[in-house]
């Protein structure tokens, strides 16, 4: 064998042994898998005994004093509607079955409260239909119906969008319950809400941050993806899919293909969605934050992974560069403008849409330095502590009932088998309740 055919010979040698360890990595973490979904099971008990150790009845745990926080004056069984659906994914039946029989007894509607028409809608609207669903319980429908009766003249504007409330994150809900129910006025109240904010939008396509529902006048012109507006993007792909319904297809690709064109900014630091003037789409803010990172989920599930997997990048180097994701940054300098952590499940939502839809492994490693991190800075004896300032990792005695509805069952779906649930089937709603189109 000549010098030359040698070199050749002894390349591909060493192409073929790479090429055998990198087949060998992507096995062992499949096999991987299904210890870490049994790790993250174990932690989501560990939570719900605490739970029902120190909060049963109540709305949340506070996991450092190892009491109780009710939303208003009476509790809404904010924690086990919230978590019912994952503790029966994880196959966890006695527990679901217990959390189920506490809130048919104990929750009630027939209460003089104020209550956030946008949480209760997405949490107790949400899981209720979501479980429903899931299990036959008709006494879930008519809690979900009573709700749904109860909230409706939130809409009660003058222009149709309600009151005190993220207008455009309510069609899932109150279209399920239409749709389940057979009563149209559900969805046409949320629908007409939808219509009316994407009609407001600015001559270049962009949303403002604040809405005189009244008079329908913009009171707040910053435009951006985060809190507040996020959901408006989720929704109108959501709606379309779940509903097939053709305008909000047409809503969506508007109001998606103006982000992209106004919000999206590559930088030194990476690629980010910026914070511009609705009206002339000029830059006014470089903040990007936990809460943002839904949008690389969306993106995948729309079909445009090369912008959710550069993204999805961006939210990691946001998590791994300060231990754990913090609740706001800077981007053009990779430092901190909101430092608590409470618990957010969004960057590990677009982590499981992204490896369910590529089956890439570095999705899967993405998961275990959440995991871990979680477990390191914010488990407690009796639950798990969202964080007052990621810099100095102090806890707060605080864990929201989205830590189980989303975050711990984001993380699970994301190692569990791949029969567990189907994304392609269902539409989670912004509370990752699933819910199926059964109509």
């Amino acid at each position: 064998m000549n010098r030359s055919a040698g070199a050749l010979a002894c390349l591909m040698c060493l192409l073929s042994l790479r090429q055998a360890a990198s087949q060998d990595k992507t096995l062992l973490l499949e096999t991987d898998k299904s210890r870490m979904a049994e790790d993250v099971r174990r932690e989501f008990l560990h939570c719900w005994n605490a739970y029902k150790k120190y909060a049963w009845g109540h709305d949340e745990l506070k996991p450092l004093s190892k009491g109780y926080r009710d939303w208003g004056r009476f509790s809404l069984c904010m924690t086990p509607v919230d978590a019912m659906d994952a503790l029966t994914l994880m196959g966890l039946a006695d527990e679901a079955q217990e959390a189920r029989e506490l809130v048919v007894s104990k929750l009630s509607f027939d209460r003089d409260m104020e209550v956030k028409n946008f949480e209760i809608t997405i949490r107790l609207l949400g899981g209720l239909l979501s479980n429903f669903q899931l299990t036959g319980d008709k006494r879930l429908l008519t809690l979900a119906e009573e709700l749904g009766n109860r909230l409706l003249p939130v809409f009660n504007s003058p222009t149709g969008m309600p009151y005190v409330a993220e207008i455009g994150t309510l069609l899932i809900e109150f279209g399920t319950l239409s749709k389940l129910t057979g009563k149209a006025v559900f969805y046409e109240k949320a629908k007409r809400a939808l219509v009316e904010l994407y009609n407001r939008r600015s001559p270049i396509g962009l949303l403002g941050s604040g809405i005189n529902v009244e008079t329908g006048a913009w009171t707040d012109s910053l435009s951006h993806i985060s809190g507040g507006i996020d959901s408006y993007y989720e929704y109108l792909l959501k709606c379309w899919r779940l509903f097939d319904d053709k305008e909000c297809e047409t809503m969506w690709r508007t109001s998606i293909d103006a982000a992209g064109k106004y919000l999206a900014h590559e930088t030194t630091t990476g690629f980010w969605y910026a914070r511009v003037n609705m009206r002339t789409g000029k830059r006014e803010q470089t903040r990007f934050g936990a809460l943002d990172a839904f949008l690389p989920a969306v993106l995948a599930l729309s079909g445009d992974l090369e912008r959710a997997a550069r993204l999805e990048a961006s939210c990691y180097r946001m998590w791994t560069r300060f231990g754990i994701e913090p609740e706001e940054i800077d981007y053009a300098t990779m430092t901190v403008t909101e430092g608590a952590y409470p618990l957010r499940p969004e960057i590990i939502e677009s982590a499981y849409y992204l490896y369910y839809i590529t089956k890439r492994p570095a999705y899967l490693e993405m998961g275990r330095t959440f995991f871990d991190s979680l477990k390191r800075y914010c488990k407690t004896d009796a639950g798990y502590a969202a964080l007052k300032d990621v810099r100095t990792k102090e806890k707060k005695d605080n864990m929201e009932s989205f830590f189980l509805a989303e975050t711990l069952k984001y993380l699970y779906l994301l190692f569990a088998p791949a029969e567990t649930l189907d994304p392609t089937k269902v539409i989670f709603n912004t509370e990752a309740h699933p819910i199926r189109r059964t109509w």
